[in-house]
């Protein structure tokens, strides 16, 4: 099974780095030098990771055969990904892979069915599971504990709590209006 672990974003310095956006989080095993990826587009790979250090907080990796600023830069935004075992799970058993929360039924504390996982996104300050409900709009969670208090593999479904006005905007809690000033 394949799992996607970074996107390459913009050439660091002439020597062929690239800056990386993770998006795992075991960076330290699926980024390693040594490691080969499949890449997204597949014309562009695969590539080998020769060397990673972290600079200013960011990833930096170099790919055997990236020379110069020139092939790095043509990298850009490619999408890395690790072939893994599909029976694979983190070590953590707060985190999960995409592929076992995607078609997962999403229910309420109460048991009310809100929808299907039908996609997980990343966004650079929290991970948002994407339901798709079942007159065919879709609700966007927040993946954090505080809403998606249990995960359960076994019985597939997603357990959340929403504050009020996630699912029904009618239902959402104003804290102020531009007219009462």
């Amino acid at each position: 099974m394949q799992l996607v672990v970074a996107r390459i974003g913009r050439a660091h310095g002439i020597k062929g780095e690239v800056t990386v956006e993770v998006r795992t989080d075991e960076p330290e095993l699926r980024l390693a030098p040594g490691a080969v990826l499949a890449t997204d587009p597949s014309s562009v790979g695969p590539l080998t990771i020769a060397t990673g250090r972290v600079h200013s907080g960011r990833l930096l990796l170099h790919f055997e055969g990236v020379a110069d600023r020139t092939a790095a830069e043509a990298l850009r935004n490619t999408l890395l990904i690790a072939e893994i075992d599909p029976e694979e799970v983190p070590e953590d058993p707060e985190e999960f892979y995409d592929h076992q929360l995607i078609d997962l039924d999403v229910v309420t504390r109460d048991g009310t069915a809100v929808g299907r996982i039908s996609e997980v996104s990343h966004l650079p300050y929290q991970d948002l599971l994407i339901v798709r409900r079942p007159d065919g709009s879709e609700v966007m969670i927040p993946f954090v504990t505080e809403i998606v208090p249990e995960i359960d593999l076994e019985e597939q479904r997603a357990v959340i709590d929403p504050p009020p006005g996630l699912l029904d905007e009618s239902q959402a809690d104003v804290a102020s209006s531009r007219e009462d000033s």
